[in-house]
């Protein structure tokens, strides 16, 4: 395999988990969300990953939020799930599992907590590539997993007859950069925090965009590609100060990514918000006030602009 065995590309959201107060997963919301999104010009989902709060489910919800996405996406793009897990058996698992429930593809991070070498970063996906039944997109997101794949590791995992892509979300745009010349003739290559490089990204020569934003930001946050694409730069541009500015918003003054974005969604009447599950906690107080002012501010100076 390699990029041209698959045809993802364009806007493809990370999509939430949506959580009840008694931490049961809101299946209804969940497929709400997805259908919403498409209908606003996603191109395939991503689920199960960093923003679907991965970390906080069984392997059987996972799995079964998987089968979600496929139903929900009904042929309209493909559905990928998130497989992160520190053993390798552990990821084949949801590898096999992702595949049974008709999965197009698989999201894989390095393994998490532990500072691996890069020979053991190496060994991992060789593991994990020759037991993998589906085609692997690699995951990068060191600010997560504790382990990067740098440029050189992802040129060398691109070797691996089952890799067909990767997702850049490391947040460093010379990393990204670095890492889309090295590959792009074998893989597809998609950027993660398209927020807040993801115009640069698409001009550069990006596949494709993967990122939590749309869940919260939409049409926008899935504009970012089709205007850069469509060549309708002044829009393209005001699209990503916007997505600038709501980044900054989300991640400062007390408040984290993924708690951020469920409780704007829920703010805004989204389907797919809910509660995020423990360890993480809903925003309130002060961190929650200033969500509110903030989207209004930030949404209303983008409405000028555009």
């Amino acid at each position: 395999m390699d990029r041209d065995s698959v045809s993802w590309s364009g806007p493809m959201p990370a999509i939430t988990t949506p959580f009840r107060a008694d931490s049961s997963i809101d299946e209804g919301a969940f497929i709400a969300n997805i259908d919403r999104l498409f209908k606003l010009g996603a191109t395939g989902m991503v689920s199960v990953g960093c923003t679907g709060e991965f970390w906080a489910m069984t392997t059987a919800e996972r799995l079964r939020v998987a089968r979600l996405t496929v139903e929900a996406n009904a042929g309209r793009g493909p559905a990928i799930m998130g497989t992160g897990a520190i053993r390798p058996e552990e990821v084949i698992e949801q590898i096999h599992g992702a595949a049974e429930a008709g999965c197009d593809g698989v999201l894989v991070m390095p393994p998490y907590f532990a500072h691996l070498t890069q020979a053991e970063i190496i060994g991992h996906f060789e593991t994990v590539n020759a037991a993998s039944v589906l085609p692997i997109l690699l995951y990068n997101i060191p600010g997560n997993a504790g382990n990067a794949l740098t440029p050189e590791i992802v040129n060398r995992l691109a070797a691996l007859d089952k890799v067909v892509g990767v997702k850049e979300s490391s947040g460093n745009w010379t990393n990204f950069h670095t890492t889309l010349n090295l590959v792009k003739d074998r893989l597809r290559v998609f950027c993660g925090p398209s927020s807040v490089f993801g115009v640069a990204a698409v001009l550069a020569g990006a596949d494709g965009l993967i990122d939590c934003f749309p869940n919260v930001w939409a049409p926008g946050g899935l504009d970012l590609w089709h205007a850069t694409r469509a060549g309708r730069m002044a829009e393209a541009w005001a699209l990503q100060q916007t997505g600038i500015a709501l980044t900054d918003l989300f991640t400062s003054e007390g408040r984290t990514l993924y708690p951020a974005t469920k409780a704007a969604m829920n703010m805004m009447k989204l389907p797919g918000g809910g509660y995020p599950r423990a360890p993480l906690r809903p925003l309130d107080g002060a961190a929650l006030a200033g969500l509110e002012a903030g989207i209004d501010r930030i949404l209303a100076q983008h409405a000028k602009v555009a």
